[in-house]
């Protein structure tokens, strides 16, 4: 695959001088300063995106951003359990959140790559901050019904569908192919973070004064990126050249995408772990309210142990230097699978607990990692496009499993659902291995008298 003249200008500059004396040895090239240029590393390699100053606004931007938002899907959620006492209407809330990317998932793309970054952000997350001020003022005046809480939910999934591919997107033409795995590392250690403390600090107000300043919070904290945004100025050398339009925009994407066996398995496991592993929000609102009875408070407590596992998981992955391969990526959900299925059995809210831990780290492993494979691997032209359809079976995929997992927990229970859910994960991801496997000629080798920490590998049939 023939690299774009953003990546060839960063990739056949010329040697720089040899460094004085005095200066450590540890050099690299910068893709956000001047081409050709070197420059002494002032972080550690878990964090070498923080190198670039425009992606460092960005992030401290998504610090408070994700904050906001997990707050507000806490109080959403139980706000919507609050008005109707069904879980399925609180699965159908999620749905309708995710339904447009669903339906409208492959036009984000498009828009993504037909239009300024910056300017797509400043208007969509200006309209998520009107959304969340609507339904906080609804919250906080007593007004606000079920049916509120379900159309707000759709005005900010169709945001969703243009905003997330652009910030995706976004990340690359900010830091360059040099820093794009770290940077997408970091951007899930920054989310977890706010699923760590948002669910928290939501709980506590919640109990205080009710849904509504979680909300408004949430508002405020879209118009802190809008701010950041308008002060950011990506390197024209990192910017690809926006697309002119034209009816074969998305056939050319989904070419690339069959042709391209990383991007289409990712893409496929994407799909697997949207429909059935991503649903947590309404399997903890079940466990939270209908089998350990911990109210609210256990439901944060909750959604903040999964984010503990997450966080963790998006730190590790930050400190790896190249993207996993698509067996890897397969493995990580065998073992979620495995996980949710435990964490069904669980016999005690602490037990219950460990097992979210675990889980927030194996689903933060995938996501980091496929995230990574497909927006290294795609083609810069076409890289809003492909991350569209990834977030469309990603996203969309849940505005399918939320209400299906919902009404499931409402007829069967909360722990049979889950564990459903979980060796379905399992068994589909399984399934796609050994596909692949088989396409690729691969087969399992035992080592009993070696050296390798692993004695079980992975090598080419013919071997």
């Amino acid at each position: 695959m023939s690299a774009a003249p953003a990546e060839h200008a960063l990739t056949t500059s010329a040697p720089s001088a040899a460094p004085p004396p005095d200066l450590p040895v540890d050099l690299h090239v910068d893709p956000a300063a001047d081409l050709g240029a070197t420059r002494v590393r002032r972080w550690p390699r878990a964090f070498a995106a923080l190198e670039v100053r425009d992606y460092r606004l960005f992030l401290t931007s998504q610090v408070v951003a994700t904050t906001g938002l997990w707050m507000q899907r806490i109080a959403q959620d139980w706000l919507v359990l609050e008005l109707t006492g069904s879980v399925t209407a609180v699965g159908i809330a999620v749905a309708l959140q995710f339904l447009p990317v669903l339906l409208l998932g492959l036009f984000g793309g498009v828009v993504t790559d037909r239009f300024p970054k910056r300017r797509i952000l400043v208007v969509t997350q200006s309209t998520a901050a009107l959304v969340a001020a609507t339904l906080g003022t609804l919250a906080l005046t007593g007004t606000v019904q079920a049916w509120h809480v379900f159309v707000l939910a759709t005005v900010l999934g169709l945001v969703t569908v243009v905003d997330n591919p652009t910030r995706q997107v976004f990340v690359s033409e900010l830091v360059g192919p040099a820093h794009i795995r770290n940077a997408v590392s970091l951007n899930s250690s920054v989310f977890q973070l706010g699923a760590l403390v948002g669910p928290a600090l939501s709980g506590v107000l919640i109990h205080a004064v009710g849904q509504g300043w979680s909300f408004l919070l949430n508002a405020a904290s879209c118009l802190v990126v809008v701010s950041m945004v308008l002060v950011i100025r990506p390197k024209a050398a990192l910017v690809p050249e926006r697309s002119r339009g034209g009816s074969g925009e998305l056939r050319a994407a989904l070419r690339y995408i069959g042709r391209t066996s990383e991007v289409a398995w990712s893409i496929a496991l994407a799909a697997t772990i949207g429909l059935f592993g991503l649903n947590m929000p309404v399997i903890l609102a079940a466990f939270a309210d209908h089998v350990f009875t911990a109210g609210v408070s256990g439901y944060s407590l909750f959604n903040s142990l999964s984010a503990v596992g997450a966080l963790t998981g998006a730190i590790v992955s930050a400190r790896r230097q190249a993207a996993p391969r698509v067996r890897t990526l397969t493995a990580t959900l065998v073992a979620l699978g495995l996980t949710l299925m435990i964490a069904a059995l669980a016999p005690s809210a602490w037990t219950f607990g460990i097992a979210l831990v675990a889980i927030g780290f194996c689903t933060l492993q995938f996501l980091t990692g496929a995230n990574s494979l497909v927006q290294t691997t795609a083609t810069p032209a076409l890289r809003g496009r492909v991350i569209g359809v990834y977030l469309l079976v990603l996203l969309g995929g849940q505005a399918i499993g939320g209400p299906a997992v919902g009404w499931l927990i409402d007829h069967v229970g909360a722990r049979p659902s889950m564990l459903g859910c979980g060796a379905l994960v399992a068994l589909v991801s399984t399934g796609v291995g050994l596909l692949i496997a088989r396409r690729s000629h691969l087969t399992l080798e035992l080592e009993l008298h070696g050296r390798s920490r692993l004695p079980l590998h992975i090598v080419p049939a013919h071997r």
